[in-house]
């Protein structure tokens, strides 16, 4: 089964919106199994955008199309399509009256009358149901080729193509999809393709999809399969491979973000947390805080930016700031030390760094950041050498962190 994507929108031409949509249905469509051959961009022209997907009806067997089904006299796309497979548009009732009610309900606010356009589809189309906005999608399915038509705004594409797309894709290709989701972190994207290399090359089903995210990394298995049952049959023998081939770089083997999985460990050890952070600025307690009953064992978070903060908060010694400096695996201790003790918790979570892209020294560069975690069998001081912007320096920082964190309570 052949694969186009098509992005609707001269502001895509125009480099005025960033296109992730074409990036977020290609990495779906390699984990379904779908070979994408094309993918093109065009503008609000009608005749333009008719050639564009009378062509791409010509030569796949499913053609992907975001953006342009808004209310207003440029969003074409619908009618563009519905042309292209002979169709006419005609007014959906249940879509009109969904969109009231959201309009009612969410927006707060009368419907306009050009919003009603919204509610006109193509004639014995499959439609897809918008749960995230106005715009409903469709399916028109012709002659060797179904045309889906998706609203462009991310929040609303993507939650619709997991939600009715793919599962589509499934049974049309008569299969169902079983996928489950790895995340990798502490080695590169280079390191994990040549530790996979033969995997990847030799995939067929299940397949292996790996994505590069900031400071991380995941690999989706996904296997076309009759059932659930036959799916975690097929996707086991290689999630368990992968994972014996990264160690513990695989902190998940079931999707879960690096604080989630953290969180889940400090309720099974019935441990309590505060953490300490310089460099990182808050971004560690805000991950934990995420989940939700985290009040039961995250006790505080102090963001202690300046050596006076450190000293008179954490208790970091004035002696220790003068000799080693507020950027040094001496301060990360006895801020992770000091965290613990003055907040009476199980564990002392600290960082301490220098972010960028200025205050960096030919002893101490940008990127140089001090972890530590203190707990009853000790406290444990890591070094870390990033690289990259200020934020994704921050990112890495907080991430490692709770990588030791993980770690400590993988000990307990």
């Amino acid at each position: 089964m052949k694969a186009e994507i098509i992005s609707v929108g001269t502001e895509l031409l125009m480099g005025q919106i960033l296109d992730t949509n074409a990036r977020f249905i290609a990495q779906r469509l390699a984990e379904a199994g779908v070979d994408h051959y094309y993918s093109s961009t065009v503008g609000d022209n009608e005749q333009r955008l008719f050639d564009t997907v009378k062509r791409a009806a010509e030569r796949s067997d499913i053609v992907i199309i975001t953006g342009g089904l808004g209310p207003t006299g440029d969003d074409i796309t619908k009618e563009t399509a519905a042309r292209v497979a002979g169709k006419r548009l005609v007014l959906d009732e249940e879509s009109l009256s969904a969109m009231k009610e959201r309009f009612e309900r969410v927006i707060h606010r009368p419907m306009s009358e050009n919003n009603a356009k919204q509610a006109m589809m193509p004639e014995g189309c499959i439609i897809l149901k918008n749960n995230n906005g106005t715009a409903p999608g469709c399916i028109i399915e012709t002659d060797g080729c179904a045309i889906v038509l998706m609203p462009g705004p991310p929040k609303e594409m993507e939650p619709m193509f997991d939600e009715s797309v793919m599962p589509y894709l499934a049974r049309r290709s008569g299969r169902t999809l079983y996928t489950r989701e790895l995340r990798v972190f502490g080695i590169g994207e280079s390191t994990v393709d040549a530790m996979l290399a033969d995997m990847m090359q030799a995939q067929t089903n299940p397949t292996i999809a790996p994505y590069a995210l900031s400071g991380e990394m995941k690999l989706r298995v996904t296997a076309k399969c009759a059932d659930k049952a036959e799916g975690e049959r097929l996707v086991k023998p290689i999630a368990d491979e992968i994972t014996s081939r990264l160690g513990d770089a695989v902190y998940s083997t079931d999707g879960l973000e690096l604080y989630e999985v953290c969180a889940g460990l400090m309720r099974e050890n019935g441990a309590t947390l505060a953490v300490a952070e310089s460099c990182t600025g808050g971004m560690i307690a805000s991950m934990l805080i995420n989940v939700p009953g985290s009040s039961e064992w995250f006790l505080e978070g102090a963001v202690t930016y300046s050596n006076e903060a450190k000293a008179s908060r954490l208790g970091v010694k004035h002696e220790t700031l003068e000799k080693y400096g507020a950027v040094s695996g001496e301060t990360a201790r006895e801020m992770a030390e000091g965290i613990r003790k003055t907040a009476c918790s199980d564990i002392g979570l600290a960082t301490t760094g220098i972010a960028g892209p200025g205050g960096g020294t030919p002893e101490k560069p940008v990127g140089l950041v001090y972890i530590a975690a203190a707990s009853d069998k000790g406290t444990v001081v890591e070094r870390l050498d990033l690289g990259g912007s200020r934020e994704r320096i921050r990112r890495s920082a907080a991430l490692s962190a709770l990588m030791l964190l993980k770690k400590t309570l993988d000990a307990e």
